[in-house]
């Protein structure tokens, strides 16, 4: 371990005896680079620092070797986000110009934007995306001043509401010529010159996006305290976590910056002060190069900005499972003790290097969670964090054995020169010499030389790449294809795989030959598994095919990634079944399930669970990241509940227990975004609520506009008390009926109460509940006997079952549902009364529900 001169807590200066003083502003850059811890041998090199980028985020590199730096210079001015959505951000460009590894030139590329989120360098354009929009821009520049002049949209995505750091980011474009980016559950592609999108069955993530040589994303998410999750396989196959991903022990940190602003509050401090577990996980990058030592090779760096370190995860993937675990047990391969350390973004660099993004400052959390009054502001205010904006550092991680490769001109080189690349030592270099060879116009030049290389290139990543490139070029044969998928590597054979699914699917007898007698499934369980996804999601009606995955599934039903495919496929399929049956059911029901989960899926998963029980705290047993959603009574009868709390937020305890920070407002979403999160979770994990309409949303939003904090418990159950979940031990007594009175609380809408005589005045049904409550509504549901709901009703109340009020609500039912909301009233009896006629009617009841909550007698 290297232990610089001010390494040891430089956070607290010495002062009088008994007192301390924090660190307060800025360190001088060579005090920063002093505070930073690295592992033997290597070390940080400044290569890039303000005046000349201010609030650096995310970077990217040209076929030349020009950086791209993107600037959120609005974010977190302050405690309190002001003036955040000010179009003042920026894109900058540096340049190197005489390669001794410092950027000298600089420019802003593209200016006043709304906080710009992704970059993504193409040929001579660059691809862009910025806050609240899915919309997507190229900018040039056409005069060589190093400033864009040409702005064209090429995908209009719309309009992208949510907290803005819960909206998308990475935008990489990956060894399958696909572009991905977080959350959402679409990629992007460029075929023959014109860019697709296209659905895939999940999104994740939150900041960055880092992928391996062999195309698998590795995503992160800060707000489920995730630091690396889905990299099991390719996403486009399903979202893939296994049992062991993670070494025991994997999510603990060790950070030497004894700072407790931690989102998670005092939970997430170690006994020293500082953060104890991962949670801003952001910007993770596997290291692709060639220039640091061979075993750095492969693994993944996952930037912990609110730790103020970086964790190497040493990367092992055998018998077709990827797992995680710490390099450096017990402690960390980079890590500060200046507050200002916040590294957010890892990425392997055209030097063979690996480049680090600091964005230096004080606050790192964005405004929601900094709320006065807050656990964070109380720390931000003590540490005077806010005071330290308008930084921003560029570092190179290099080591004593360290020698740069020579600067790329990539754009200046022609396609044929640009084949020589995807067999470099460097996956920067491939990846841009295979994105630049789909893009130029004559690429059909090169495939003569792109087919040799596949078939008789050295290197396995090279062959990897032509595959790949011919792919993008649409130029695959059959022939070549049949080649690929006897080659002597694993990683060529998977993917060759992955290419053929169209020819699979149509059938093309050399392909399917290929496959099907290929003799090395028993010995590589990466085909292996590519071979059960690869078939399945090619669409294949070919029985013979089918019936051959089939054969590998039942041959390795034993081998555990097996077992766990098999039974994510089978749930993705009975899930499909459901969603069409519910459709031919409920059309609107089902279009808004559908759009409803997949924002469960991109946003509140992480924190609610895949399963709605809420997610595990990690080293905290028995917590939750957020509450189970599993037959919660407060989804229950009504929405609405429900909906103010995500359009404006909720903090503060619930039901007595803690959870990590506060769910924040997604009220810039818009009205059927909100129906529609409230309809999936509504009529999921147990829950049966019904259709949430954007109209309720609309007029709950107007109502409560000019709140602007989150509800707490107690708020919401004043507007809305939950449905009172003891009803079996509701006792209940009536004028008429009295032997089918079970049947109304039972939870069986097949049975009921019924009176058994036609509604007549004077009927009645009372209720007895187990201590004093206060209520606010009652609902009757006449179930299948829609016809049988009260002509007319009074509800009375009682303390002691003796003494009645006067009627608290009366009314008309209408429908089959009959709700009777009234004043929140404090009781423990209530009576509901028949006051009209029914002629030939019964008076029914399959379910009766409560609203209310349970409170000390007096």
């Amino acid at each position: 371990m290297k232990r610089f001169l001010l390494c040891f807590f430089p956070t607290l200066l010495a002062a009088e005896p008994g007192e301390t003083v924090y660190q307060k502003g800025f360190l001088s850059p060579e005090a920063s680079l002093e505070s930073i811890e690295l592992q033997d041998g290597y070390r940080l090199e400044l290569v890039l620092s303000d005046p000349e980028i201010h609030e650096p985020v995310a970077m990217a590199w040209d076929g030349n070797g020009a950086l791209y730096v993107v600037e959120m210079r609005t974010y977190m001015q302050d405690a309190d986000a002001t003036d955040e959505q000010t179009p003042k951000s920026r894109i900058s460009r540096h340049e190197d110009t005489d390669n001794d590894g410092i950027y000298d030139r600089h420019s802003v590329f593209i200016d006043n934007l709304l906080l710009p989120r992704m970059v993504l360098p193409l040929d001579d354009r660059i691809m862009v995306g910025i806050t609240n929009t899915l919309d997507l821009w190229t900018y040039r520049d056409t005069n060589g001043d190093g400033v864009a002049d040409e702005e064209i949209k090429i995908h209009e995505g719309g309009r992208r509401g949510g907290n803005m750091e819960h909206q998308p980011s990475g935008l990489i474009w990956n060894l399958d010529n696909w572009i991905y980016l977080t959350y959402e559950n679409k990629r992007y592609r460029f075929t023959n010159g014109v860019l697709e999108v296209e659905q895939i069955p999940r999104g994740g993530g939150q900041w960055g996006l880092g992928r391996d040589d062999a195309g698998r994303i590795y995503y992160s998410a800060a707000g489920g305290e995730k630091p690396a999750f889905y990299f099991q396989q390719p996403i486009a196959y399903g979202a893939l976590d296994l049992p062991g991903q993670e070494a025991p022990g994997f999510r603990e940190v060790f950070p030497i910056a004894d700072v407790p602003d931690v989102q998670g509050g005092s939970r997430r401090v170690n006994k020293r002060g500082g953060l104890n577990n991962f949670t801003g996980c952001a910007g993770q990058g596997i290291y692709r190069g060639d220039r640091l030592p061979p075993d750095l090779k492969g693994d993944l760096l996952i930037p912990e900005p609110v730790g103020r370190l970086i964790r190497r995860a040493k990367v092992t993937r055998q018998g077709g499972q990827t797992v995680l675990s710490n390099a450096y047990p017990g402690s960390e391969f980079i890590r500060s003790s200046d507050i200002n350390f916040r590294p957010l973004w890892a990425t392997t660099s055209p030097d063979g290097a690996m480049m680090i993004i600091d964005m230096h400052r004080g606050i790192i959390q964005q405004g929601n969670w900094t709320r006065p009054g807050s656990y964070l502001r109380k720390v931000i205010d003590k540490w005077g964090l806010a005071e330290n904006v308008q930084k921003g550092r560029i570092y190179r991680l290099t080591h004593d054995t360290f020698r740069p490769d020579k600067p790329p001109r990539l754009l200046d080189e022609s396609t044929a020169q640009l084949v020589d690349h995807l067999s470099h030592p460097n996956g920067w270099w491939r990846d841009t010499a295979q994105k630049l060879i789909i893009l130029r116009a004559d690429r059909d030049s090169v495939v003569e030389k792109l087919e040799t290389l596949v078939l008789k290139g050295k290197g396995e990543l090279g062959r990897l790449h032509a595959l790949w490139t011919l792919e993008g070029m649409e130029k695959i044969t059959p022939e070549l294809l049949a080649s690929a998928l006897a080659d002597s590597s694993s990683l060529v054979r998977t993917n060759a795989l992955r290419v053929a699914e169209s020819a699979l699917a149509a059938g093309t007898p050399v392909v399917v030959k290929a496959v099907t007698s290929s003799p090395h499934f028993s010995k590589d369980p990466e085909m292996l598994l590519q071979a059960i996804n690869s078939i399945a999601f090619s669409g294949t009606t070919d029985e013979a095919l089918l019936a051959f995955r089939n054969s590998l599934i039942e041959a390795n039903q034993d081998h555990p990634v097996v077992a766990h495919l098999r039974k994510a496929q089978g749930e993705a399929l009975a899930e499909q079944t459901r969603a069409r049956e519910q459709a031919k059911r409920n059309r609107q029901l089902a279009k808004a399930m559908d759009h409803g989960k997949t924002i469960y899926q991109q946003l509140c998963f992480s924190c609610h669970g895949a399963d709605g029980r809420g997610t595990p705290m990690p080293g905290q047993e028995g917590h939750k990241l957020a509450p189970s959603f599993v037959q919660n009574p407060r989804l229950i009868d009504q929405s609405d509940s429900t909906i103010l709390t995500l359009l404006h937020g909720l903090t503060g305890d619930l039901d007595g227990k803690k959870y990590e920070g506060l769910m924040v407002a997604m009220a810039t979403n818009d009205d059927q975004w909100i129906a529609d999160v409230t309809t999936y979770i509504r009529n999921s994990f147990g829950n049966k609520g019904g259709l949430t309409k954007a109209a309720t949303v609309a007029a709950l939003r107007k109502q409560h506009a000019s709140r602007n904090t989150p509800w707490t418990q107690s708020e919401l159950e004043a507007l809305f008390p939950p449905v009172l979940t003891n009803q079996r031990n509701w006792k209940l007594t009536a004028s008429h009926g009295t032997d089918t009175l079970g049947g109304c609380v039972d939870g069986d809408l097949g049975s009921r109460y019924t009176t058994n005589a036609v509604q007549a005045p004077g009927m009645w049904l009372q209720i007895e509940l187990p201590s004093v409550s206060e209520i606010s509504q009652i609902t009757l549901d006449a179930g299948s006997s829609d016809r049988d709901y009260p002509r007319g009703y009074e509800v009375q109340t009682s303390i002691d079952g003796k003494s009645w009020s006067k009627p608290v609500a009366t009314g008309d039912g209408q429908t089959k549902v009959t709700r009777i909301p009234f004043p929140v009233t404090r009781t423990r009896y209530l009576r509901i009364t028949q006051t009209k006629k029914a002629q030939g009617l019964y008076w029914s009841i399959h379910d009766l529900k409560i609203n209310g909550r349970e409170v000390a007698s007096q």
